[in-house]
């Protein structure tokens, strides 16, 4: 059974400042010259588990792992997982044929066990707890744009999800001045945002939890917003869309921020409810710009996991 040459990509809260920058410099250097990484996955082969359906994700990966010359596998509904098979048993296999797994699941716990019992590298594509290569990908997108993070004063507007937690880590970690404007029903645990505030105690950063949008707008820098009901709470979408009424980004909320502030959302977008069509589609919009940031970082990440720096 192969051993893991190097490191998962689970969370960002696991990652120190220190590592999260190096990929982020790591996928800087990948944009700049995409023809000089052509070989770091030569004779590598890269596992897609996807539980849930993607289209970003997917596809930077697989556009990705083809452009640093390996090889990959997309593993959906129709494995012996599906079946009953352990999570156990399937990573002790896909550990012999794979060098590296990402995967895209529900609970956060699937991957947790996934990668303990696996020999290789396992990537965070997306679970119900984290969404941590969309999120280093957006950090890294909005230092291109503003030059730093270092105090880059940044609002989230909606659910307090997988993508607002990993939000919330990442700003913590970068020193960014983070607002979350949720629902009271919705936020992130009060534990959760007092101990990232004491690891942004010492970057500089700030994670806050405010229950009015417009007075989380005011000053931002970034607008970010994400859909109200994420996969697999469906059954819940009426309730949600009542609850997050006023939780939009606007032409009124976006005028409260930053003369010079950007919108970005992680995307699927449904305009009409988290953001306006006017404002995704309007000047201020970085959203696509956004998404295609996600290819070089995906290749950072890649590379940082089987110790493949350059």
């Amino acid at each position: 059974m192969k051993k893991s040459p190097h490191r998962s990509f689970l969370t960002l809260i696991e990652k120190t400042p220190r590592e999260l920058r190096s990929i982020m410099d790591l996928a800087g250097r990948i944009e700049s010259d995409p023809e000089a990484f052509r070989t770091p996955l030569a004779w590598k082969t890269v596992g897609l588990l996807f539980e849930k359906s993607s289209t970003r994700t997917r596809l930077s990966f697989e556009a990705g792992i083809r452009q640093l010359g390996g090889g990959s596998l997309f593993l959906g509904g129709d494995i012996q997982l599906a079946r009953g098979e352990t999570i156990e048993d399937t990573a002790r296999v896909m550990s012999a044929y794979l060098d590296m797994l990402v995967i895209r699941t529900f609970g956060h716990e699937r991957i947790e066990a996934f990668s303990q019992a696996a020999a290789i590298p396992v990537v965070n594509g997306l679970t119900d707890g984290h969404h941590p290569c969309q999120a280093l990908s957006d950090f890294y997108y909005m230092e291109k744009v503003f030059g730093t993070l270092s105090g880059l004063r940044m609002t989230y507007v909606g659910d307090g999800n997988n993508m607002a937690r990993s939000l919330a880590e990442g700003a913590a970690l970068l020193g960014v001045k983070l607002i979350l404007a949720s629902p009271q029903d919705y936020q992130l645990p009060e534990s959760e945002v007092a101990a990232l505030n004491r690891i942004a105690h010492e970057t500089g950063g700030s994670v806050r939890t405010l229950s009015d949008p417009r007075e989380a707008a005011r000053g931002a820098q970034v607008l970010y917003t994400d859909v109200w009901t994420s996969m697999g709470q469906e059954a819940e979408s009426a309730i949600r869309e009542k609850a997050f009424r006023g939780y939009c980004i606007d032409r009124s909320l976006l005028a409260l921020a930053d003369p010079e502030a950007i919108v970005m959302h992680c995307l699927p977008a449904y305009r009409g409810k988290e953001i306006t069509a006017e404002v995704i589609d309007g000047p201020r919009s970085r959203v696509f710009e956004q998404a295609a940031a996600r290819l070089p970082l995906q290749k950072a990440i890649m590379m940082f996991c089987l110790g493949r720096e350059l």
